[in-house]
């Protein structure tokens, strides 16, 4: 921390100020940085759920379409995973569906191989669009 006896001898620079001349413009960005939009095709809501496999053990729950949109959401949105859970349960909500959401560990367990969790998390924070496959 600077001394309080230096300050007649510190150089002062008053700070810039940013002056909004198009204020249309300028309040429009602003309602556009909350807008949010997301697209779920019919094809990834009837592969959400894998089909039944004719190996012996316990049937997989969640297909890989469901446990890649979890971790684009995870990363989009920068959240831990208990959060990712909310937010795709309350979509399903919001979209009316009935459809199982994974939670927090097999989130994890099976995000932890994925290589759309890999390429996204090393994007820049720039606006993306991704569509799972499928």
């Amino acid at each position: 921390m600077p001394h309080k006896a230096n300050e007649p001898r510190r150089h002062k620079i008053p700070k810039a100020r940013y002056r909004v001349e198009n204020w249309a413009a300028y309040d429009a960005a602003l309602c556009r940085r909350g807008d949010l939009t997301i697209w779920v095709t019919l094809e990834a809501i009837a592969a959400w759920t894998p089909p039944a496999t004719q190996w012996r053990g316990r049937p997989a729950r969640y297909s890989d379409i469901a446990i890649e949109t979890g971790l684009m959401l995870r990363i989009a949105f920068g959240r831990p995973w208990r959060q990712t859970e909310g937010l795709l349960g309350s979509l399903m909500r919001l979209l009316g569906l009935e459809l199982p959401v994974p939670d927090l560990t097999t989130f994890s367990r099976r995000g932890a191989d994925r290589a759309v969790a890999s390429a996204l998390a090393r994007t820049d924070r720039s606006p993306w669009s991704s569509i799972p496959p499928g």
